[in-house]
């Protein structure tokens, strides 16, 4: 049977039935244009990536693919410092990465919020094992009122329980800041109490900040900051189109929703899924599709609710007013519109990013006058070299226009643990009047090599 066309199924009995026994026992499934389903893989899904989202939160900074180096005062992109000298780099990673922000949020609106944002994924579980533990009337309303603790569930080992998985959970949330600024090591060391130079003295107070504010956060806030304070929210939101991912109701068999608000009741940010509009509040969660599957499953038919690309259906009457200046609106900031303009941009930011990774400078060198005064003169140089990896490395150094015996060098090679500084002092001797050109060079086992010309100018003897 074709499964694009209403099945019919008739079983009429041919003995004592009357016509309308007969009729009663026609079955009729409309067609609607996707499966049938119990709603439960939309939520398998969707925890796939809630929870493969708060893993890549933590994996980003351990694997060095991008963190902050604050002792550097540097980005650490690929696990390499990312100075402003290295501006294709810089340039082609925010164009990258704004360019596909755009095109993400212009194409599934603020599917962010409802799939992969930690906030959102840390309320609902707050807000499970709330009613797990006091009762499934037990939520933090958005509307402010108290929270109705079931009677046989008003025991103080319950709230207590509550209160330590919240605690814990702020305390393990508190600590991937920490993997921004620090290295992993750093971090384990801040774990187990032991000493680190590189962690500040005051880290300890800051840490407890934190988790009094996650605390407070999961235990009292949870969607209030979604709704009434998330800036991140009003920026995705401003990117939306008409075109944009939506939530579509099935309004041809609307006799089937006439008494039932499920959709409703499970909508985190409590608006009518069965009309949604171009800017409302809708975080595309699905919570309402896979309740609406979940009731209409076991009639053996699809959801009324389901995820939607295009416009929305509107009456004839709106259709016409809104058809002239969307014509123009669509060119510039539709979907097809905005995708055209868009992937330039990322293109550009892609090629740029592998062209700075192909000419990324590992080590630095720089040449300058030392504030070591022999009289009235300045005779030393302070070189000072860069290792950009977050890996041991060396630089050798050498000195070309002088001989040997004029010059004296603290070292002729730098060696480094990881990402750092070093300074070698040059000392000049005593050298006859005239203008003297130095060039300094340092390379690396790696075939890195840079020069650096300096003009000094000595008065002769006196």
């Amino acid at each position: 049977m074709c499964p694009c066309l209403a099945s019919l199924y008739v079983k009429i009995s041919t003995m004592n039935s009357s016509p309308n026994e007969a009729l009663s026992r026609i079955r009729v499934v409309a067609e609607t244009g996707h499966a049938a389903s119990n709603g439960a893989a939309l939520l398998r899904k969707r925890a796939v990536v809630q929870i493969g989202t708060l893993l890549l939160m933590a994996l980003i900074p351990v694997t060095g693919l991008f963190r902050i180096d604050p002792a550097a005062a540097t980005f650490v992109v690929l696990d390499r410092q990312v100075w402003f000298s290295d501006f294709l780099l810089v340039a082609g990673f925010w164009l990258t990465l704004s360019g596909s922000l755009i095109l993400t949020y212009s194409t599934l609106g603020m599917a962010f919020c409802g799939w992969s944002c930690p906030q959102n994924t840390m309320s609902e579980w707050a807000n499970h094992m709330t009613k797990r533990l006091l009762g499934k009337w037990a939520e933090v309303s958005l509307d402010g009122e108290a929270v109705h603790v079931s009677a046989g569930k008003k025991k103080w080992a319950n709230w207590l329980l509550l209160g330590v998985l919240f605690l814990g959970v702020a305390m393990g949330f508190s600590l991937i800041p920490l993997l921004y600024f620090y290295p992993p090591e750093v971090v384990w060391s801040f774990i187990t109490f032991r000493h680190d130079a590189r962690l500040a003295s005051s880290l300890y107070w800051i840490y407890s900040v934190f988790v009094l504010i996650m605390f407070v956060n999961v235990a009292v806030v949870r969607h209030f900051f979604c709704r009434f304070m998330c800036i991140y929210r009003v920026w995705q939101h401003s990117f939306k189109t008409r075109h944009t991912l939506h939530v579509g109701y099935d309004a041809t068999r609307d006799e089937r929703c006439a008494s039932c608000n499920y959709c409703l009741t499970v909508c985190p940010v409590e608006i009518d899924p069965r009309n949604t509009t171009t800017f409302d509040s809708c975080i595309n969660c699905g919570l309402c599709i896979s309740a609406c599957d979940s009731l209409q499953f076991p009639k053996g038919e699809a959801g009324l609710l389901s995820f939607e690309f295009g416009e929305r259906k509107l009456a004839a009457s709106m259709t016409q007013v809104v058809a002239a200046g969307a014509r123009l609106k669509h060119k510039l900031g539709g979907l097809g519109g905005r995708v055209g303009w868009v992937s330039p941009v990322i293109l550009s930011g892609l090629i740029m990013f592998a062209w700075g990774s192909m000419q990324y400078q590992p080590y630095h060198l720089s040449v300058y006058r030392a504030d070591q005064a022999h009289g009235a003169l300045i005779q030393d140089y302070r070189i000072n070299l860069a290792h950009k990896l977050y890996r041991p490395g060396a630089l050798s150094v050498s000195i070309m226009g002088l001989a040997d015996t004029h010059y004296h060098l603290s070292a002729n090679e730098a060696d480094f643990t990881t990402a750092e500084r070093k300074d070698l002092l040059l000392s000049l001797e005593p050298l006859p009047k005239g203008l003297y050109t130095l060039v300094v060079t340092a390379s690396s086992s790696e075939g890195w090599q840079a020069s650096q010309r300096i003009q000094h100018y000595s008065p002769g003897a006196t």
